[in-house]
């Protein structure tokens, strides 16, 4: 966030200093509120430019192993082109390496799903899914395993079947 900062900074003394440089050294004569206006308008367009293309370049750092699933595209009032164009703020990836299955529950797979947001950590998550049943149980409070495959204290979330982390996390590896 403090490098963005920075660089937003840096894009408003470059436009500043474009602008100074063609009234100076060029002699084009422009109005006295042209900088501050073109330093604003580097800013803004940088700050549009960090946040459209924060998903592509880390989801593009993500190794092969891990599938981007589903991503949240949102728009705001205080963002106006958000509506023309949603932006994505977060989004689920499915780090296949982390697949597990048990012989006697061959529809069921424990999976690490890899929450991330932008300005936030990434967050890891154990979720077990049921492929036959398009279903999900989350993992986090008190669910156990069985010697025989089967979990106990799971409370089970029925998902549609065209749900894509189901999809990503059934998928065959």
């Amino acid at each position: 966030m403090f490098l963005d900062l920075i660089a937003t900074f840096a894009a408003a003394f470059a436009a500043a200093g474009v602008i100074l440089f063609l009234v100076r050294v060029l002699r084009i004569p422009f109005p006295k509120w042209v900088v501050p206006v073109g330093a604003g308008a580097a800013m803004l367009g940088y700050a549009i430019w960090s946040e459209y293309s924060w998903f592509p370049r880390v989801a593009e750092q993500l190794p092969d192993t891990v599938t981007v699933a589903s991503q949240n595209a949102e728009s705001a009032w205080w963002r106006p082109w958000t509506y023309v164009a949603p932006l994505t703020s977060r989004f689920i990836a499915v780090d296949r390496t982390s697949i597990r299955t048990h012989e006697a529950a061959p529809d069921q797979r424990l999976v690490n799903l890899l929450l991330i947001a932008r300005w936030q950590g990434t967050v890891t998550v154990p979720v077990l899914y049921d492929c036959a049943g398009a279903r999900r149980a989350d993992l986090l409070r008190g669910a156990e395993f069985a010697e025989d495959g089967t979990v106990a204290n799971a409370q089970w979330r029925d998902l549609a079947a065209d749900d894509p982390v189901l999809r990503a996390a059934c998928a065959e590896v």
